[in-house]
């Protein structure tokens, strides 16, 4: 079954509007302008009330890059919000990088709620998580605060020392950090006979590993989905593809999971989304998922 599905509970994030390749956001009480592209479709408010409610908007210099202009000059670089469902509570620390993100993807909320709720249906006890590609840390913390032993895997050593420095912001620790190409790691697990209750893949579109290792989605994704699969505790799991390529839809990703899986059971496909206070939704990538229960 396709799905669409947008965060609803959070208190530190709203999208307010977006349209004209920009989304207006605001993450706890700063106010954010930046580009997305994604929106071709007309702002609803008007370009008065974007530049009244915006505290710092991004202007690019090129297609990679650019920089934060500051309408309130007492605005900071780096700031606190918190998410929290039924089950768990995580903090995140935020800053402008010159590269438009500011730490987090708020529509990846829909998937935190999947990750606590499947491992607190989990009779294993301490049940082991491995999030692949896994940025900030926001899916590693709330795997750790619902119960899980959880091993954090991404290419860029800056971004899992801001992931550590989210742990200590949540008051959580022995998170395992790996500074590692993914694919490489894997298959490393496979080898060593390791097996996971939980999976998390969140790959880009294109990256690098730490050792000049090339990563573009379409290429390796199928490999990837292959392999993981093989980690998986045939008892108790779940798994979570998510994709922000344009050329992705939720049929590839069904396809691909059943492919790599055929006997999957559970399997739920869609489309995650961000609903603005304006009233138009911004499409922000598909996902799958399944779990044994």
């Amino acid at each position: 079954m396709i799905q669409l599905l947008t965060p609803t509970h959070w208190k530190d994030y709203e999208l307010l509007d977006c349209g004209d390749f920009e989304k207006l956001e605001r993450f706890g009480n700063l106010i954010l302008s930046r580009p997305e592209p994604q929106a071709v479709w007309k702002k609803a408010w008007s370009t008065e009330e974007w530049r009244k409610k915006a505290h710092i908007t991004f202007r690019g210099r090129s297609a990679t890059s650019g920089e934060w202009l500051k309408h309130n000059k007492s605005a900071p670089d780096r700031w606190n919000v918190n998410y929290q469902n039924d089950e768990v509570s995580i903090n995140l620390r935020l800053g402008l990088t010159s590269f438009k993100h500011v730490g987090v993807f708020p529509e990846q909320a829909v998937n935190w709620d999947y990750i606590s709720s499947s491992i607190k249906k989990f009779k294993t006890p301490s049940p082991k998580v491995l999030n692949l590609f896994a940025y900030t840390g926001a899916a590693s913390l709330i795997a750790k605060a619902a119960g899980a032993d959880t091993t954090h895997v991404d290419s860029i050593k800056q971004v899992v020392n801001w992931a550590n420095e989210n742990q200590e912001l949540s008051k959580l620790k022995d998170v395992r950090w790996v500074v590692e190409d993914a694919l490489k790691f894997v298959k490393r697990e496979l080898k060593r006979g390791k097996k996971y209750n939980g999976i998390i893949l969140d790959p880009p579109a294109y990256g690098h590993g730490p050792n000049g290792e090339k990563w573009k989605l379409e290429d390796h994704i199928q490999e990837m989905m292959q392999d993981v699969v093989q980690l998986l505790d045939p008892e108790e799991h779940f798994l979570i593809l998510n994709t922000y390529s344009l050329g992705f839809s939720s049929v590839i990703v069904e396809n691909l999971i059943k492919t790599s899986f055929p006997e999957v059971k559970n399997l739920e496909t869609g489309e995650l989304f961000l609903q603005a206070t304006s009233g138009v939704k911004l499409p922000l990538g598909v996902f799958g998922k399944f779990r044994t229960s």
